[in-house]
């Protein structure tokens, strides 16, 4: 029986390309027209720039408000008096409301004001009725605690300093008054106030910020105030919905048990919780035109690996030749657009987040850039990449290794 020749017959098989044999391949091209790269890269690194600068400064300010409502609390309710329903006219709240809603089963804390028809300005040479926009209020004792507020200088009216013509700022009512460290004194009711404190910001009561805070004896001995208040605050100190909602239910039914519908009850903290939830509603539109610029942006990969394939016809002719396979040339020429879309990508995932990191810096707010958006970053490279490079890698395979040598 003869032997059959060693490697006689036996088809010849092109030789696999390993995994980094197709990135050397792949990246080949890049190494070779650096300039080229970075401008193609640059038109992908805008889209996704911004598009994580535009979801990163969202998320920010949304966990700024979460940060705040939880530093300040779900549970904080006001009643204030609305319209009677016989007559159209503004209700009035009793004088004991702010008892009455003590006495609700889950209720901690009470704190009240009253609106007053006084006016404030900065000495009695200024006409009436340049207010600033600023009210003059009654306040209770505890308020503050109340509110969460604190005295970012001087006190807070007691039981003692509340009785004589003296008077708390809110942050904002101090500014426009120009107001800025106790002692000085204010126009108020035809008598001069000394300032003794200034509040800090109040997020859940701006009303609170804007006035003059007299305290209640004082507001009704010095500026003839009905004792009436126009605003009862009350925590429960329990933050789940359910508790809220049920103080909340026996509010009005405790102030005015015969009419209850002429009390208005409002919870602060939901206006916080839209805008955290508003905080995202117009990215759609500029999430749209980091979506143009990245569609630009592949259009331009596609372009460059047009221009490529052209300029290398040679080296595709020559490699056919040498024994590479369509298979073969169509990975190198995918795997080259992947890199440069990857590259483009990175560079965008870069500038979004540092972007993202000086607004927040700028803007004292948190640092937050979701996971998501950087693996939706990455993806949508990888996609772009893989559909910029099939037409080129398609008709790169297809070129004929004699006429492409021949080109030449």
């Amino acid at each position: 029986m003869r032997a059959r020749p060693v490697g006689r017959n036996r088809p010849l098989r092109a030789a696999r390309l390993r995994p980094g044999d197709i990135l050397h391949v792949g990246s080949a091209g890049l190494r070779s027209r650096p300039m080229r790269v970075l401008l193609s890269a640059f038109g992908i690194a805008i889209g996704i720039a911004t598009m994580i600068a535009v979801v990163g400064v969202s998320a920010s300010t949304q966990a700024r408000l979460i940060r705040q409502l939880d530093a300040l609390g779900t549970d904080l309710l006001v009643a204030s008096p609305g319209q009677s329903m016989f007559t159209g006219e503004q209700a009035s709240l009793p004088e004991d409301a702010a008892g009455r809603i003590a006495r609700i089963d889950g209720v901690t804390q009470v704190g009240a004001t009253g609106l007053t028809a006084a006016t404030v300005r900065r000495s009695e040479q200024i006409a009436e009725d340049e207010t600033s926009g600023i009210t003059v209020q009654a306040a209770t004792e505890d308020l503050p605690a109340v509110l969460h507020a604190r005295v970012g200088v001087g006190t807070w009216l007691n039981d003692a300093i509340g009785r004589y013509p003296a008077v708390v700022l809110g942050d904002v009512s101090a500014r426009r008054l120009g107001i800025t460290v106790p002692g000085q004194r204010v126009w108020i009711g035809g008598r001069y106030f000394t300032v003794v404190g200034i509040l800090d910001p109040i997020p859940l009561a701006p009303e609170v910020e804007r006035s003059a805070l007299v305290g209640w004896a004082g507001a009704k001995h010095w500026l003839d105030f009905d004792g009436h208040p126009t605003s009862v605050y009350e925590r429960s100190g329990r933050s789940d919905q359910a508790s809220v909602d049920a103080v909340r239910a026996l509010i009005a039914p405790s102030i005015d048990p015969e009419n209850p519908q002429n009390v208005k009850v409002t919870s602060p903290s939901a206006a916080l919780s839209a805008q955290a939830a508003a905080e995202g509603a117009f990215n759609g539109l500029l999430l749209a035109l980091g979506g143009i610029a990245l569609l630009v942006g592949g259009i331009g990969v596609a372009n460059t690996m047009i221009i490529s394939v052209l300029e290398r016809r040679y080296e595709i002719g020559l490699r056919r030749a040498l024994g590479a396979t369509r298979g073969q040339i169509r990975i190198q020429f995918v795997t080259e657009s992947l890199l440069l879309a990857g590259l483009g990508g990175l560079i965008g995932l870069i500038l979004g987040s540092i972007a993202t990191g000086l607004y927040a810096r700028s803007a004292e707010l948190p640092w937050v850039v979701p996971v998501w958006t950087i693996g939706g970053g990455l993806g949508s490279t990888v996609l772009i990449g893989t559909v910029a490079g099939l037409y080129p890698a398609v008709r790169a395979a297809r070129l004929s290794p004699t006429l492409a040598l021949h080109a030449v």
